[in-house]
């Protein structure tokens, strides 16, 4: 395939990715390079990706982009969080985003609570929050997640129903004991109160060490997710900081897929 024709056919793919992703922030040099491969030589391709990757990425984004998923909106602006080294906002990570996105695909076996669960328990305790699983049955679950967030760090608790253990995911190595606590009388709490007699005692906590670890002070709220997403479809915690470029190129595609990618 000669040089021009590659050009088109490189364009042609920057502007369906533009058009579907409303931004360049989530394209990567291997996006390309896939896609140039399967009709042109390697070789051209390669040189075409270093001189006109860069300029693409340049482009100012769709105005008005919006992805609707199970009743939410994600605009651009909260899609945009996920560039560089930003804080994530709770409509990507939590509230009608991520964890929306992965316990709708496994809706029967994992249940998440939004980010103000945690604060609504330690304010007004089970009363206060008690409403909240009306109509589900936490104890049918096999996965609970529940993000904590502590000032302006956010870290995960893990309920693994089958073996009734609270597992504690922090990925400053920081350990919040009472949080743990907390969710263990609000389980015992819900048990009595849904009269599951068989979960009202026995419960186990686990601060669990020797997991991926963030070496700066934003990425936090992208580790969370990383470790709900690994433990819901059973995933090894194989990840580390240098991963966090293409895990957050990921998590935009999958929110405008609209579903988690291989």
């Amino acid at each position: 395939m000669n040089k021009l024709l590659l050009t088109s056919v490189f364009l042609e793919f920057l502007e369906s990715f533009y058009i579907k992703y409303g931004s360049f922030i989530p394209l990567a040099e291997s996006d390309v390079l896939e896609h140039l491969k399967k009709t042109s030589n390697s070789d051209l391709s390669n040189r075409l990706v270093k001189t006109t990757y860069r300029a693409g990425l340049a482009s100012a984004p769709v105005a008005g982009f919006m992805v609707t998923y199970n009743k939410h909106n994600l605009r651009l602006e909260d899609l945009g969080t996920l560039e560089d080294q930003n804080w994530l906002n709770d409509q990507v990570k939590k509230d009608c985003g991520y964890l929306c996105l992965i316990c709708q695909l496994f809706i029967f076996q994992v249940h998440f609570f939004n980010s103000f669960f945690y604060k609504q328990l330690v304010a007004k305790g089970y009363e206060g929050v008690k409403r909240w699983t009306k109509k589900v049955d936490l104890f049918s679950k096999w996965l609970l997640l529940i993000p904590i967030h502590l000032e302006i760090h956010w870290s995960l608790i893990a309920i693994t129903m089958a073996t009734k253990t609270i597992s504690y995911y922090d990925s400053q190595g920081i350990v919040f004991r009472h949080t743990t606590n907390n969710i263990m009388k609000y389980l015992q709490s819900e048990a009595r109160e849904k009269k599951q007699a068989a979960f009202q005692k026995g419960w186990k906590i686990a601060i669990i060490k020797g997991i991926p670890q963030q070496k700066n002070d934003s990425d936090c709220g992208v580790f969370v997710l990383e470790y709900c997403r690994r433990l819901s479809v059973k995933q090894p915690l194989l990840f580390s900081q240098n991963n966090m470029p293409q895990i957050r190129k990921r998590i935009y595609k999958e929110l405008c897929d609209c579903r988690l990618n291989d």
